[in-house]
């Protein structure tokens, strides 16, 4: 049964780490930007009534959450790159629950976010992580035993590990349950293998003392295509990273406007100072032919470089993509999904996506990605059509 006062964060670091790295850099570069998100229900989920009404409880409970000292003083002994004004903004910082429309039409839900990008930015991951644990709760769906949970779990990581290859847990937008999570990341921390990185989430690091682990999101990208232009976003995107983190967080997004795009202004500065990208869209495999040969090209060996997938991976994709690229190029996975909702139910797919900002011209543009794979293309399709002529992209 439901509670009224419906309550499932406890923690405000309950959140991916980008949504920090990007919210301190854009506190520093860009306080003024205006923003607004859109939830997309890519599963044509349909949701029970009264579901509006206990997920506005959630969000309205979010406000209460606040840096405590323990967590501050966790960022600041292992996340030395952010700034210690920014740590300072984060302890004084709330979350508006005002800042999030919620509105259910019959079994239709629709959410958007909208006020300042540097607040409305930590808001996409906590609201997908309550919208999945309602929807299992609300339609009364039971997942495995935690005992089950655990040894799937460890069976995982147990294969990882035999691969020699490292994974981190990525899975909290989509989770099953915080509980869930919980039990995921005690059988990941349990385990003595060194396939273990880490954690996306910094309330799950802290608890298991695991690195944090992330840089920045498809969002940064966008936002920069819609303040400098389609052509500028990579590189614009790449320059105000480096300017605010000085060669620290090294991992680069490759797919926000298609790889071939990157790829062309990803230069031997660019490819030189950031220590790998990430693949997320697209064929892996093939990605890891294009992400080695640009290297190559640039007078650079591929084994001190790496790449982390993080495209919807399981055992299966982890194992091809391990034999297909290892001894080539460093590799490693950010697993989401398969770690945190693989529990016996139909694992959610929903995502929430920034869809305009307000821009220095004080006008409000519509964002889009062109990923890898032409059914995850998100935004105004007018503005799909301009970015992919300008781009030159088929």
């Amino acid at each position: 049964m439901l509670k009224d006062n419906f309550k499932v964060f406890n923690s405000i670091l309950d959140n991916d780490f980008y949504k920090f790295t990007m919210q301190c850099a854009v506190v520093k570069l860009f306080p003024n930007v205006k923003s607004k998100y859109k939830f997309i229900n890519r599963g044509e989920h349909k949701f029970p009534e009264g579901f509006e009404n206990a997920l506005r409880s959630a969000v309205n409970n979010m406000a209460t959450l606040q840096l405590t000292k323990d967590e501050k003083q966790f960022l600041i002994e292992h996340c030395p790159y952010l700034n210690p004004a920014y740590i300072d903004f984060l302890e004084g910082y709330r979350y508006d629950p005002s800042e999030v429309n919620i509105v259910q039409d019959g079994e239709d839900l629709e959410v958007t976010i909208s006020g300042y990008w540097y607040r409305t930015i930590l808001w996409e991951v906590p609201l997908l992580s309550l919208i999945s644990e309602l929807y299992y709760i609300l339609t009364e769906q039971e997942p495995w035993s935690k005992e089950k949970i655990v040894e799937k779990t460890l069976d995982k990581i147990k294969l990882y590990n035999e691969l020699g290859v490292t994974v981190a847990e990525f899975g909290t937008r989509r989770r099953h349950s915080y509980r869930t999570h919980r039990e995921v990341m005690h059988a990941l921390y349990a385990f003595k293998g060194k396939s273990f990185a880490g954690s996306s989430n910094v309330h799950m690091a802290m608890l298991y003392n695991v690195k944090p682990i992330g840089t920045h999101a498809h969002e940064w990208f966008m936002f920069h295509a819609a303040e400098f232009g389609f052509k500028m976003a990579n590189a614009m995107s790449l320059e105000h990273w480096v300017d605010v983190y000085r060669g620290d967080l090294g991992v680069a997004l490759s797919d926000t406007y298609t790889t071939d795009v990157f790829f062309k202004q990803f230069d031997t500065k660019f490819a030189k100072l950031f220590d790998g990208v990430r693949h997320d869209s697209g064929n892996p495999i093939e990605f890891a032919k294009k992400t080695i040969a640009h290297y190559k090209s640039h007078g650079i060996n591929p084994l001190y470089k790496y790449i982390i997938f993080s495209d919807g991976l399981n055992p299966e994709k982890v194992e091809s993509i391990t034999k297909a690229c290892k001894g080539k190029i460093g590799i490693s996975f950010g697993i989401g999904t398969n770690l945190t909702n693989d529990v016996g139910l139909r694992p959610m797919n929903i995502v929430i996506k920034l869809t305009d900002v307000l821009t220095s011209d004080q006008e409000w543009l519509p964002t889009v990605k062109l990923s890898d794979e032409p059914n995850k293309h998100t935004g105004d399709p007018e503005m799909i059509t301009l970015a992919k002529d300008l781009l030159r992209i088929e």
